[in-house]
């Protein structure tokens, strides 16, 4: 019991840290890992010993990672990318489907690209297609919001699922694969909210003055996704070589392959693709971009590696593997980490920190609880990110950003895109357990 109470209790101090005291992530995340360690009976040199090592671990091997990840974000934000993308599904789906286009926009955008910056570059094209179409902004917004966030939390290499991943030891190109696969129903049933509910949802109305640009950027389709596509396509392509029946054999091709398809090197094929892009505008700011995407990977990068210290911590001082043994009997499966990242989403606003944050729970209550297939692993990868967008409400930047960029009241905003994410973490959670049941 007491041992219960000590991770509660340190669980409480990440919550009440980032909400209450408006410390940030990184410090309640080492802060939470040294107060557990010591009282839980370990020596200082031991819980010292134990948060450099999770810490070093952690950023060993999804630093760089999450540092190309987010250059490609950047370049992609900057060059006109983003709504090069959604201009071609516009023509291809039409105007009467346009929050469909919206949704798949975003979904697909959100994959490199923070939702929050999303939503931010395509909100003038809601603008423009709800002045063309007629219909109402609050559809494209809460089409817009659902899709971003999606992919957000499912599909690397977006920050949270690669350190999820890396956290729990899940292939990742599994995670990719079943969070793709996930993504894409979730994603139409946050259209299914915008379009059927969205509409009885009262807007604040717009400003008269504000005008909308149309200009589309002078960057071609390929040349937007090859970025996204191509970073994808190889960690795919490691994770089929690298499978026990061995279909590409195992010779130099599947060890290249292997080699190429490795997060690290398929991101930096993503990066060098990313900076090609564009003409001399974009050569003259390739030093400005690229630092500014360093500065914001640098946030993650911490928080990430703080999270793997306190889950370093919760395995050396044995709390974990009591929890897990308890847990065993509770016959609660996936449910658990949903359950739990929902609860620090819900709590402390971020999609980023409850993702990072519940990995490093159940990091060492895997193995207790049965959850070691690789399948599995990439399952309750998954199973936290649909944990963790339940539910975004005022607490959430992200909240904010959809209301403010589509003239919500804070009570339109609850109801459409707070509820909104409450729709797309349960379907990602009843499709996870049937992909579960399935396997």
């Amino acid at each position: 019991m007491i041992q219960i109470l000590l991770l509660l209790a340190s669980i409480a101090f990440i919550v009440l840290g980032t909400t209450k005291l408006k410390l940030h992530p990184f410090l309640t995340l080492l802060g939470a890992g040294l107060i557990l360690g010591l009282l839980s009976g370990l020596a200082g040199s031991e819980v010292l010993a134990a948060i450099s090592s999770g810490f070093g671990k952690t950023l060993g091997g999804i630093g760089i990672v999450i540092t190309f990840g987010t250059i490609i974000g950047t370049y992609l934000e900057r060059n006109g990318g983003a709504r090069v993308v959604a201009h071609s599904l516009l023509k291809l789906v039409g105007d009467k489907r346009s929050p469909l286009a919206i949704n798949l926009t975003g979904a697909i955008v959100s994959i490199p690209v923070f939702c929050d910056s999303g939503f931010v570059i395509l909100s003038t094209l809601n603008r423009a297609l709800s002045k063309r179409t007629g219909i109402p902004l609050i559809v494209f917004a809460i089409a817009l919001a659902t899709g971003l966030y999606t992919t957000h939390v499912f599909v690397p290499p977006t920050p949270g699922p690669l350190a999820a991943a890396t956290a729990l030891e899940a292939d990742l190109g599994l995670v990719l694969l079943f969070g793709i696969i996930v993504s894409i129903p979730v994603t139409l049933a946050g259209w299914l909210w915008a379009t059927r509910l969205g509409k009885g949802v009262v807007q604040a109305p717009a400003e008269p003055e504000e005008t909308v640009s149309n200009e589309i950027p002078s960057v071609s389709l390929m040349s937007a996704l090859g970025p996204i596509l191509l970073p994808i396509v190889l960690i795919a392509l490691k994770s089929i070589a690298d499978y026990p029946s061995h279909p590409f054999g195992e010779n130099g091709f599947a060890q290249f392959l292997s080699t190429i398809g490795s997060p690290m090197i398929a991101l930096f094929f993503g990066v060098v693709l990313a900076m090609s892009i564009g003409g001399k505008s974009v050569r003259e700011n390739r030093f400005e971009w690229v630092g500014d995407a360093l500065r914001n990977a640098g946030t993650i990068i911490l928080i990430t590696g703080a999270g793997g210290a306190f889950g370093s911590v919760l395995r050396a001082s044995g709390v974990a593997d009591y929890i897990g043994t308890s847990l065993v009997d509770w016959q609660m499966g996936l449910l658990l980490p949903f359950l739990l990242a929902a609860l620090l989403k819900s709590a402390q606003g971020s999609s980023t920190v409850s993702i990072i944050t519940t990995a490093a729970l159940m990091a060492p209550l895997m193995n207790p609880l049965g959850l070691t297939d690789p399948v599995m692993r990439a399952l309750v990868v998954l199973t936290i990110g649909a944990g963790a967008m339940t539910v975004s409400h005022v607490n959430d930047s992200y909240f904010w950003v959809v209301s403010q960029f589509s003239d919500l009241d804070t009570r339109a905003a609850l109801k459409g895109h707070t509820l909104g994410s409450l729709v797309l973490g349960l379907s990602g959670l009843v499709i996870i357990n049937v992909i579960s049941w399935v396997i």
